[in-house]
């Protein structure tokens, strides 16, 4: 009777006991700053000024433009008798209204520093031309 009870008594225990489960995140540690790590390179000197003086880029004029290029097609344009309509420029380019004009302002006014003359005729339609 004795080896009975302690059968069942080690039969009971044994399916209770459910292995115990991990934890699912990883230790906590203490709200401090991480230590600091070995200094990386040291600072270098400071450069030196240019010996000489650079020569700048020349203002590109008109001619700059290589043959056959949509620049040197819109500066013929804009250089004929007359000027050129928006309209035309945008056929000869295949550009659309606002690159036209960011073209006229950007490239041909500030990096080739030809003076771009914008008039309105009667029928409403801007024209544009360079001296030269």
């Amino acid at each position: 009777m004795i080896s009975e009870t302690n059968e069942t008594a080690l039969a009971s225990t044994a399916a209770e006991a459910k292995p115990a489960k991990g934890a699912r995140a990883g230790a906590r540690r203490a709200p401090v700053a991480p230590a600091k790590g070995k200094a990386g390179k040291k600072a270098t000197p400071a450069k030196k000024a240019p010996k000489g003086a650079k020569k700048g880029k020349p203002a590109k004029d008109a001619t700059g433009a290589r043959d056959g290029s949509k620049t040197a097609k819109v500066l013929d344009l804009l250089k004929r008798r007359g000027g050129v309509t928006g309209k035309e420029l945008m056929k000869a380019t295949g550009w659309q209204p606002h690159s036209v004009r960011g073209f006229l302002s950007g490239t041909v006014g500030k990096k080739m520093g030809l003076t771009v003359a914008s008039t309105k005729g009667e029928d409403g339609e801007r024209t544009y031309s360079v001296e030269g």
